[in-house]
């Protein structure tokens, strides 16, 4: 495979395509190697328009994002040098990386031990020394380090809780992808005061569900 060839088609027939303009996000696409956070195993779907597994034991459970919609979702937090950013889902660190490019500084929390494991190892390989790796849930986000400038669910969640909308700093932004299958929504929140947040709705997508937050009851009579 044309490695260089592989990552120019994607951002030119996938990502650009997806309304994702902004140069400085384009490029970097181009900068980090996508390629070094996909398990040996998938290594040929590192640029293919599709969710990539992340544990081969479980096709369906973690996955790293289609590159679109990881391009989407950076482009419209409109991350700054100075910011400090909570992720929420490491997965293989691929979303981590991106995001350490742009900021100051990174947290970013994962349930799974091996992919604590693997994200550390792809992260430490990048050069990239301002991104912590905690192993932790994050339904009850950080709040040791709390306020953000911006948090990421990188997955879907029923509804984003209120304890991690509290962690943002006034103007700061939360993207996640909300809802139940099978329409999901991304969704942008800002914070605009004290008690006050603002959202508006992206673009529908569906992403596994990020482990650990609460589900809506199905109950019926």
């Amino acid at each position: 495979m044309n490695v260089e060839l592989a990552r120019f088609n994607m951002i030119e027939q996938q990502i650009r395509p997806w309304e994702v303009l902004d140069q400085s996000v384009l490029s970097l696409l181009s900068a980090v190697r996508r390629e070094d956070f996909v398990p040996p195993s998938h290594r040929a779907m590192a640029f293919v328009d599709m969710q990539v597994p992340l544990l081969d034991a479980e096709p369906q459970g973690p996955c790293m994002l289609e590159p679109k919609v990881e391009a989407r979702l950076l482009q419209e937090l409109q991350v700054q040098h100075h910011e400090k950013v909570l992720e929420i889902g490491t997965g293989s660190g691929f979303m981590a990386a991106l995001l350490a490019h742009r900021t100051m500084q990174v947290f970013t929390l994962e349930m799974r031990p091996e992919l604590v494991a693997a994200a550390r190892q792809n992260l430490r390989r990048g050069g990239l020394a301002n991104v912590t790796v905690i192993e932790a849930g994050g339904a009850a986000g950080l709040p040791a380090e709390a306020p953000f400038d911006v948090i990421l669910l990188s997955g879907s969640v029923a509804e984003v809780p209120r304890a991690l909308l509290e962690q943002l700093k006034i103007g700061g932004r939360l993207a996640a992808i909300v809802g139940e299958l099978p329409i999901m929504c991304a969704r942008l929140y800002t914070r605009v005061g004290a008690e006050a947040w603002s959202d508006i709705d992206l673009f529908d997508t569906v992403a596994p569900r990020l482990a650990g937050f609460e589900e809506p009851s199905h109950f019926r009579f």
